[in-house]
């Protein structure tokens, strides 16, 4: 029972730090490096920041009350300096998060592929590519070397956004991506084409936006890969035929 005029109850430091400890331990068990599972409990922490930062942020735009002018402006100018240091602990947060601490990183910069980050972009991408179409018995089963090619083409920080990014360009192109999936994807006249393998793969999501966005830099990543280079031209076709 809280008393009157007590503060929020917040979990105290050591608890939470209690708490994370045993999350470690528990997936550690179940064989997840110790690695993986923080920079999952990093992108977690992150994101609840970036929430609480749109929240206060929509609600810190009038003073509570009515209580004169300099009381109003006074609030108002205290309001906006907590939202901009929430914004920027939530920044700060969210760069840690991605695995790189410059403000800046530079578009050119892609690193070596990690697992969680191939781990993720799998999450993200399967149950869009099932709100389109269904799963096939033609799935040329390639995923992670589809998906460290499509995750070669961005910088650190792009990875860690790629499920946001993905779900936006599906939102955006869905009509286009239904259309498609109808002609070329598991149950059309044309499922059983080579060129078109890859359409019955969910990375062929991932592939379309990249497409869409990079072109250059996942032609790059794809012959560096080896993949069959039929695949690319036969997505590229189908999704110039569906605009």
């Amino acid at each position: 029972m809280n008393a009157a005029g007590e503060g929020p109850q917040l979990p105290d430091a050591v608890s939470v730090a209690n708490a994370k400890t045993t999350l470690l331990q528990l997936l550690a068990r179940a064989g997840v490096f110790t690695g993986d599972t923080e920079e999952l409990i990093g992108l977690v922490e992150a994101g609840a920041l970036a929430r609480a930062y749109e929240e206060i942020a929509a609600r810190a735009g009038s003073a509570p009350g009515d209580k004169g002018e300099p009381y109003e402006s006074g609030w108002l100018d205290g309001a906006r300096d907590v939202v901009d240091e929430l914004g920027a602990i939530a920044t700060r947060a969210g760069r840690r998060s991605a695995g790189t601490d410059a403000p800046d990183e530079s578009p050119e910069e892609r690193p070596r592929v990690r697992r969680m980050e191939l781990e993720r972009a799998q999450v993200a991408v399967t149950p869009l590519y099932l709100s389109f179409t269904s799963v096939s018995d033609f799935d040329p089963e390639v995923t992670s070397e589809v998906l460290t090619a499509i995750l070669g083409t961005m910088s650190s920080r792009q990875r860690a956004l790629y499920a946001g990014r993905l779900t936006e360009f599906s939102a955006s192109h869905r009509a286009r991506l239904e259309r498609l999936y109808t002609e070329y994807g598991p149950g059309s006249a044309i499922a059983i084409h080579g060129r078109y393998s890859v359409v019955h793969s969910p990375t062929s999501l991932a592939v379309l936006e990249r497409l869409a966005t990079a072109p250059s830099a996942l032609r790059e990543e794809w012959d560096a890969a080896e993949l069959p280079p039929a695949w690319l031209d036969g997505l590229t076709t189908a999704w110039n035929a569906s605009a």
